[in-house]
């Protein structure tokens, strides 16, 4: 089982939810960090209640960032970017254009793989880039020994194992309608002594 395997996964996704591309990873949270520095976003805004990680991403990247009241269901942008944070969300033909959607396979999620995540993108330099960007710099051509390395990479790849798994479970999900998602389910996060 080789890397053809994620992008086999990356298909079935893409074109589920009707995106052009697809770039699997191993977590929704990698999958927003790699669009925030692929884009070089840094004056954002972020929803007061959401999955703590997404803050704590801004705060690693050192973004400018500020909390906003927003009462969303099934996902939201990222303030003031084309990033979609719809880590819950299981829609056909469902993918918003121009835009970094990033999903979520965690344990609680509709398509439940206990961990990984995927970007759709409808532009194919930057599926390219975000590829490469998610896998150390390299590509999945050849091995890396071999290639002249020429952009800084993250250890943020979805396994072979992961995606098999993925396909595996596609068909038994995917016509099933999804548990809705809503910022309801999550605290208030400016409360968190963390963020004092």
């Amino acid at each position: 089982m080789g890397f053809e395997t994620v992008e086999k996964f990356e298909s079935i996704i893409s074109n589920y939810f009707g995106s052009e591309y697809a770039v699997a990873v191993d977590s929704c949270t990698h999958a927003i960090e790699l669009c925030l520095r692929y884009e070089g976003f840094t004056n954002i805004t972020i929803p007061t209640r959401t999955y703590i990680s997404v803050p704590f991403t801004a705060k690693k990247l050192f973004c400018d960032w500020s909390w906003k009241d927003e009462n969303w269901e099934d996902y939201y942008f990222i303030g003031n970017t084309n990033i979609v944070d719809a880590a819950p969300y299981w829609k056909k033909d469902g993918y918003i254009k121009n835009t970094y959607m990033c999903l979520s396979f965690q344990h609680s999620k509709h398509l439940s793989l206990g961990r990984g995540g995927i970007i759709l993108l409808d532009n194919k330099k930057d599926y390219d880039m975000l590829k490469k960007m998610s896998y150390d710099g390299r590509d999945f051509n050849s091995s890396w020994v071999e290639q002249n390395i020429d952009v800084v990479g993250y250890h943020y790849y979805m396994t072979p194992e992961t995606a098999e798994l993925g396909i595996n479970k596609f068909e038994t999900v995917k016509d099933i309608t999804p548990d809705k998602w809503t910022y309801k389910k999550y605290p208030y996060l400016p409360n968190m002594k963390v963020f004092k």
